[in-house]
């Protein structure tokens, strides 16, 4: 009997100090990795910003004309199109091609 209780009180000092370890855990502060999360998405999209200052330029915008952009769009959009395919004849004399 006392071996089984000497056996009880162990588990129940196991648990005990396994709590106290997750309670002291969940006190700690953020890890390294997560202070730098998202950290290199941030300076992958400042590094590919050519004019940081563009949006401060209330100037109006110079360049194409609303009719050349829209062709160069349509000849865009329609590089994505399928060529269709091309056409094949098939000639049979008599039974021979059947």
């Amino acid at each position: 009997m006392k071996e089984i209780l000497k056996m009880v009180g162990f588990v129940c000092f196991c648990v005990a100090v396994g709590l106290i370890a997750v309670a002291l855990m969940s006190c700690a502060g953020p890890s390294r990795l997560e202070m730098d999360y998202g950290t290199s998405a941030k300076l992958a999209v400042v590094n590919q910003t050519l004019n940081p200052e563009a949006g401060k330029n209330l100037e109006s915008v110079t360049g194409m004309d609303g009719k050349a952009a829209e062709g160069v769009m349509e000849m865009y959009e329609k590089s994505f199109e399928k060529p269709a395919p091309p056409t094949t004849y098939s000639f049979t004399i008599g039974n021979i091609g059947k």
